[in-house]
């Protein structure tokens, strides 16, 4: 199986670019394998529609995602698979959320969308530019590695940590170009 971990999310505007920062995070601080899987990260940022003829390619995707919900609090992590999106999940934080649900819905129209789960965190919404990511969403990040690397063990990943970087220093170099 094709799994994809895609990060979503506009790095220039602090915790709005949580998901693309995890991504990078868990490829450059764990080494993955499986005996029958495929693990791929790519950052997805605010393409959107864009993404579609990636995203097809794969048997399985992984979304890691700002969400909105009606009582949730900054930085509070859902888990959840978009068949079955919890009644909470409002996608109205940011635009990009909005933009990232109606590309998966354009998938489900055409039937070309793998099955796919959300990994997602309340952002605090700041319009200023900054890298700089706010305490609450540092914290749940950890939260969000967590259920990753739990959800791909159970899809049959095994995984060894390599480096001790974390979240901020990841933030920090967004903007750089490769890593």
């Amino acid at each position: 199986m094709k799994v994809l971990i895609l990060g979503i999310g506009n790095v220039m505007f602090s915790d709005e670019g949580v998901g693309v920062h995890l991504c990078r995070l868990v490829e450059q601080k764990y080494a993955f394998s499986s005996p029958e899987h495929t693990l791929t990260f790519i950052d997805g940022g605010t393409l959107a529609e864009r993404l579609i003829p990636i995203i097809a390619e794969y048997d399985y995707v992984i979304v890691l995602d700002c969400v909105d919900t009606r009582d949730g609090e900054i930085g509070d992590v859902y888990f959840f698979d978009f068949e079955n999106v919890p009644n909470t999940i409002t996608w109205q934080g940011s635009v990009h959320e909005v933009e990232m649900l109606q590309t998966l819905n354009m998938m489900d129209m055409v039937g070309d969308r793998p099955p796919t789960k959300i990994i997602g965190i309340i952002p605090e919404v700041i319009e200023d530019t900054t890298l700089q990511l706010t305490d609450a969403v540092v914290k749940g990040s950890g939260i969000m590695e967590n259920v990753l690397l739990k959800h791909l063990s159970e899809l049959g990943f095994t995984y060894q940590q390599i480096s001790d970087i974390d979240i901020q220093s990841v933030a920090n170099t967004s903007c750089l170009g490769d890593r």
